[in-house]
């Protein structure tokens, strides 16, 4: 057992002892905790130990369970001397299922629940994240939300608990009938922060959740990162905050703004007087979304302390009206535009602007900066210009001399291929010349060099027709997409031709299932363990360009995508140094 006092002093800018004394407000909590210790927690015997520390607290306000895995047996003892303790206020209970079956844990938490209910404790902090209870879960919990024990409650922490769109609904029903009763009874929920990243709430969920922020409108800080809202639920979420005038903290990083959430969301920062830290990192922001954003801010928020606009695929310009923005922001301490596309010169320009307002110093790293976007594409244009004048020259001197032998070795058509069109002489002369050695050596060992080989516009279907006989089974098929992208890491034209040509044909023209095609790419990427006990590729950089590219094409679906979230949204540390391609892969796979 573990017991801490903690005391918080307040308007301590005073010029001696006795003033100060008078003027010190005094918070003691009495905290149990049992944080960390792994315990694993079957029967009542297990349980003796918290059992005999809450039964020997004179006065327990708080009881902290995280880092161990209570079952029910376990929790019911705990709950049996827990429902004798009226000044429990903190229930700390995160991440202490872990291991248990998603059965066990909606009669643990009820156990719980109605030990809290029925000491007549009023909770001011309920912190369940990080158990992964789903939908379940929450119902468990919806009698203790709708009782008066949570009629006081200022902190509800659901963070990482897969809520998904029903949990998040059933959430909001839950808030929606507590401050329905407590108004009833002469005081209203007056809920301060709310926690729930990594849920999967999706646009209905946020809905929801919306409808029961308005309604309580005392939200001091709301954080809901990682959840796939979309611009809709985006624009539900700024109406409701724009009730909420005491609101310090806004963190919606992770989700998927576009122009439009941008919008919605810079129409209510002038109505948040109070808005100390801004987290709309990861959002897809985009350059005209941070400009509308940058021309509100420039308007208000002037107790703002923090903006965070990274990996939002913001240009240069959109940057430094950012920097116009908050350049009187005298309690400003940290901007983040990482990620962007400020270009070298963009990012002197930038750090020359806010040096000269004295702000410098609150920027940032701009170490994953992805460049000058325009100046790429710029590049791209012109190599694929350069490509098509060579192949027309080519072509116009085989025109005039009438040879068209081509001089390139390990080409084979198919003698219908639809990309020959009706030239029956060339068709005969590319048959001739071309065998299909070269595409399986290709396939075999893919590299830039072999690949730039093949005639530009028949490249795809060269590969089509060399695995046309594979399409049909996942494992060859995710096989060959890996083995391709992994060869081709460093051509992003190349990753996507193949990519199209590998999985947009196997999804598009064959039956092939969804799931196991998901699971066998997964596997050689090293997500998951196969019986077979094939070695995942070391590098994934050329696997995540081209699933990123996949995710944008319309063969990509919904449900494919989903397999591929949970992996990518999970902590990993193989995926910490790919940190950029995740965050956009995330994003795609969303928007899917």
């Amino acid at each position: 057992m573990v017991q801490e006092f903690k005391m918080t002093l307040e308007n301590d800018d005073v010029s001696d002892v006795t003033s100060l004394l008078a003027k010190t407000k005094v918070a003691q909590v009495n905290l149990i905790s049992f944080k960390g210790k792994s315990l694993k927690l079957n029967t009542a015997a297990d349980a003796e130990e918290i059992c005999n520390a809450i039964k020997d607290s004179k006065d327990m306000q708080a009881l902290c369970l995280e880092g161990n895995t209570v079952g029910v047996d376990a929790a019911k003892a705990i709950a049996e001397v827990l429902s004798k303790r009226p000044e429990f206020e903190r229930a700390l209970w995160s991440d202490m299922f872990t291991g248990r079956v998603r059965s066990e844990i909606p009669p643990a938490m009820e156990a719980l629940s109605d030990a809290v209910i029925t000491s007549n404790a009023r909770l001011v902090e309920l912190d369940l994240s990080d158990n992964a209870f789903g939908p379940d879960g929450v119902k468990a919990c919806v009698k203790l939300l709708t009782s008066t024990a949570c009629y006081s409650l200022k902190a509800l922490r659901f963070n990482n608990n897969g809520l998904g769109v029903g949990g998040g609904k059933l959430l909001s029903k839950a808030l929606l009938d507590c401050h329905q009763s407590s108004s009833d009874a002469g005081k209203p929920l007056a809920l301060e922060v709310f926690i729930s990243g990594r849920n999967r709430l999706e646009n209905p969920g946020a809905k929801a959740l919306s409808e029961a922020f308005k309604v309580i409108g005392t939200l001091v800080e709301v954080q809901m990162p990682q959840n796939g809202i979309q611009h809709e639920g985006i624009a539900a979420l700024a109406d409701a905050m724009a009730s909420n005038v005491n609101l310090k903290i806004l963190n919606l990083n992770d989700n998927i703004f576009t122009e439009k959430g941008a919008t919605a969301m810079a129409k209510v920062i002038l109505q948040l007087p109070n808005i100390e830290v801004i987290n709309f990192g990861d959002c897809l922001v985009k350059t005209q979304g941070a400009k509308i954003l940058a021309e509100e801010l420039a308007k208000g928020a002037n107790n703002l302390k923090e903006l965070n606009l990274s990996f939002d695929e913001i240009n240069k310009e959109g940057a430094m009206t950012v920097v116009a923005a908050v350049e009187n922001k005298e309690f400003l301490e940290k901007l983040d535009l990482n990620g962007n596309c400020l270009g070298d010169e963009g990012i002197e320009e930038l750090k020359a602007a806010l040096d000269t307002q004295g702000q410098l110093a609150k920027l940032g790293s701009l170490s994953d900066d992805e460049g000058d976007e325009d100046d790429d594409e710029d590049e791209d244009i012109d190599e694929i210009c350069a490509q098509n004048e060579s192949e027309e020259e080519n072509e116009s001197e085989g025109e005039e001399k009438k040879d068209l032998s081509l001089k390139v070795e390990g080409i084979s058509i198919k003698p219908q291929s639809p990309l020959l069109g009706d030239d029956k002489e060339l068709q005969q002369e590319l048959q001739k010349e071309c065998s299909t050695e070269d595409v399986q050596n290709f396939i075999k060992k893919p590299t830039s060099q072999m690949f730039n080989c093949f005639p530009t516009k028949i490249r795809a279907q060269l590969l089509k027709d060399a695995l046309q006989d594979d399409f049909k089974d996942a494992d060859k098929v995710a096989h060959h997409f890996v083995k391709v992208s992994v060869g081709l890491m460093n051509d992003t034209y190349a990753i996507n031709t193949c990519t199209d040509a590998i999985l947009g044909t196997a999804l598009s023209t064959t039956s092939i299932q969804e799931g196991n095609l998901a699971n066998s790419i997964l596997v050689y990427l090293g997500f998951l363990k196969s019986e077979d006990k094939i070695q995942p590729v070391k590098d994934l950089s050329g696997p995540l360009a081209a699933l990123l590219h996949a995710a944008k094409q319309d063969y990509f679906t919904k449900s494919l995508a989903s397999y591929f979230i949970v992996f990518m949204s999970r902590p990993s540390k193989v995926l910490e140094q790919y940190s950029t391609q995740r965050h956009s892969l995330l994003q795609a796979l969303y928007q899917v």
